[in-house]
């Protein structure tokens, strides 16, 4: 065996960390002999784009560099819907060309290269523009992250079950995103550092940097090794892909796994909420942003490997526990809120249940990715994907809208919308078959 692979080996095996490491549960034999070096390229590229993601940050960085050019601020609100739903909504019909791929990884690899050029251009017009042409310049570019985004997400996730097995791939979401908090954390110590002078040259410069690690992070990927796959229903028309919406009722598990994601939302949609009750005891502007992205990077960097090992045993009980936290979350928010008025302190307690927040977020997210990965077997798995992902697009701007307009009216009612969603999510996750003991 070659050096460098010995090297592989030793690396991969510390980090699974048990006698059971070379477990391959649903993936061909072939796969199986180059599992550490797919599972470690695959681990680099999603640490490195992560980081990407945590630079080009639509609730921080890219919100500051729309407010230090001057942009408009209902601009501002636009970055997080069209940046999560953008990626969403396209899927369906994205998946039956990745579906005819035998091998996906040049869908990923595609999808990487043009997230790195918009993200690139939003660096040039944070140094060249501003003011609403500059808001815009990056609205627009954003559209087009988004949809590269999401064709790597349906590409990311096949290759994933055709190259780790079921078992391992909590885990390594998981160390991903514990890579990406650690780095989270040196980008709020420097925002909180240099905060009240970021002017357009260093956010550009964030930018410009986050393009490079898409760069890097698909020179990573290009080393995995990945047999071709099955390719039957790829490249049908807008029909065929419409007529995959039946998954949703024709496979209960799958449709009421679609139902327990959108109610799990609660993880998500509760962040700018405990932001904006924060701004009024004492945590706005700038001091108060980079604490908030300190309390995101330690939550991912403490709880990720943790929720990834959970998900690994049973991605339907992380989702549960997860759900409970993020409900129990936003109902401190509440009581902070009340109880806590007229002072600074209860500013401090909403950064740290936006920790407690953060901490629940990553559970819902790993235990979901994990679930509906192990759900899926072949070439089912784009589909279950991609349907799963238009779906949430759709509801993603429903609740958003919903909440927010509750919100405008009051914030706490708007959090007690988002708790009970959470608790109902949770309840509902309950009746879903576990899927880590099967195949």
């Amino acid at each position: 065996m070659k050096p460098g692979t010995d090297r592989l080996d030793a690396v991969y095996d510390a980090l699974v960390g048990d006698e059971d490491g070379r477990v391959c549960k649903d993936i061909p034999d072939s796969a199986c002999t180059r599992l550490p070096g797919n599972f470690l390229r695959q681990l680099g590229a999603m640490a490195l784009t992560k980081l990407g993601d945590a630079l080009a940050s639509p609730k921080t960085t890219l919100a500051w560099t729309l407010g230090a050019l001057g942009a408009p601020a209902w601009m501002v609100g636009l970055l997080v819907p069209v940046r999560e739903s953008g990626s969403m909504l396209p899927q369906l019909f994205i998946a039956a060309r990745v579906r005819a791929l035998p091998r996906r990884k040049p869908a990923w690899l595609l999808g990487a290269m043009l997230q790195a050029a918009a993200v690139a251009g939003m660096a040039a017009a944070a140094f060249w523009l501003d003011g609403a042409v500059a808001g815009a310049a990056i609205l627009g570019l954003l559209v087009c992250f988004s949809l590269a985004r999401g064709l790597s997400s349906i590409a990311s996730k096949d290759v994933l079950g055709k190259t780790v097995p079921k078992t391992r791939r909590g885990r390594l979401a998981g160390y991903a995103a514990s890579a990406s908090g650690a780095i989270s954390l040196v980008v709020g110590g420097a925002l909180l550092w240099w905060g009240r002078d970021a002017g357009p040259a260093l956010l550009g410069g964030l930018l410009a940097a986050a393009a490079a690690c898409w760069l890097l992070g698909s020179l990573v990927y290009s080393g995995i090794a990945e047999d071709p796959g099955s390719t039957e229903g790829g490249a049908n028309g807008i029909t065929e892909a419409l007529g995959k919406l039946r998954l949703l009722r024709d496979e209960p598990t799958f449709g009421r796994f679609v139902l327990a994601r959108a109610l799990l939302l609660v993880s998500a949609l509760s962040s700018p909420f405990l932001v904006l009750l924060a701004r009024d005891h004492g945590m706005g502007g700038w001091d108060g942003l980079p604490l908030f992205l300190l309390a995101a990077g330690t939550a991912s960097l403490l709880s990720s490997p943790f929720w990834g090992r959970f998900a690994d045993r049973s991605s339907r009980h992380t989702m549960i526990a997860a759900g409970c936290v993020a409900s129990a979350a936003a109902l401190g928010a509440i009581g902070a809120d009340a109880w806590l008025a007229g002072g600074d302190a209860g500013g401090w307690v909403l950064v740290g249940l936006f920790f407690v927040l953060g901490i629940a977020h990553d559970g819902v997210r790993l235990g979901r990715k994990t679930y509906l990965v192990d759900l899926a077997g072949g070439n089912k798995r784009t589909d279950y994907v991609a349907v799963s992902n238009t779906a949430m697009g759709v509801l993603l701007l429903a609740t958003g809208a919903i909440t927010g307009a509750v919100g405008t009216a009051s914030v706490p009612a708007a959090l007690a919308v988002l708790a009970g969603m959470g608790l109902a999510g949770a309840w509902l996750c309950r009746r879903l078959p576990e899927v880590q003991q099967a195949g």
